[in-house]
């Protein structure tokens, strides 16, 4: 599966897209992620699926958009 990585965490990485196995959900995606990528355990970072910043429970399919993405503010 591709994720793709944004700001201050593909700085990190080193990298904007990553390759992983295929998770069943995001729970399992972020422990996969930080097993791979420990560097990811200081930062905090959400997960969107399809655009959609999700939760730990969400199913994600093997046609599904993955993008991580930094702290942010609005106003």
């Amino acid at each position: 599966m591709k994720i793709m990585a944004f700001g201050v965490i593909a700085e990190k990485l080193g990298q904007a897209e990553l390759k992983i196995e295929q998770p069943q959900n995001i729970s399992e995606l972020r422990e996969t992620l930080l097993n791979t990528y420990p560097q990811l355990a200081s930062l905090k970072f959400t997960i969107a699926l399809n655009k959609q910043v999700v939760s730990e429970d969400k199913a994600i399919g093997p046609d599904d958009e993955v993008a991580l993405l930094p702290p942010f503010s609005g106003g």
